[in-house]
């Protein structure tokens, strides 16, 4: 099984920019800064929102060149908000709005659709079992 890692590493820059390498991609992430950072990248849940955008659109353009489908060009924008339940604790709303253009018939939207909520990144969040996290300090 495919084993990746991301290491991120403090800046100094800001109370909350970081470093983030992921194999030969880098990037900052921080927090805006009405919370106290400096703006400099986008933020944690951003980061969780664009993983979860991307492999959406990944996972529809597969599908649908695996079939021949004419998919001109996906389009996802997911937003995320915490709500509080029958409980009153706070849930995490995540909603993804995919537009499809191209010469596609009812039943290919509607299947692409449920191939949306079979790409990896969707299936880590909301399948059984959950994901393992683990923590540990390394010196």
């Amino acid at each position: 099984m495919h084993e990746t890692t991301v290491t991120v590493e403090e800046t100094g820059q800001g109370l909350y920019t970081q470093h983030v390498q992921m194999g030969r991609h880098t990037l900052t992430a921080d927090e805006p800064a009405d919370i106290g950072g400096l703006d400099t990248g986008p933020a944690p849940y951003d980061l969780l929102l664009a993983a979860l955008g991307a492999c959406t659109a990944m996972t529809l353009r597969m599908y649908a060149n695996q079939k021949k489908w004419d998919l001109k060009k996906v389009w996802v924008q997911v937003t995320h908000k915490k709500e509080p339940n029958t409980e009153n604790k706070k849930v995490d709303i995540i909603t993804r709005d995919i537009k499809l253009e191209g010469n596609l018939d009812d039943t290919q939207r509607q299947r692409l659709l449920e191939i949306a909520n079979k790409c990896p990144v969707h299936r880590t969040l909301t399948e059984e079992p959950r994901p393992v996290v683990t923590s540990k300090l390394v010196m």
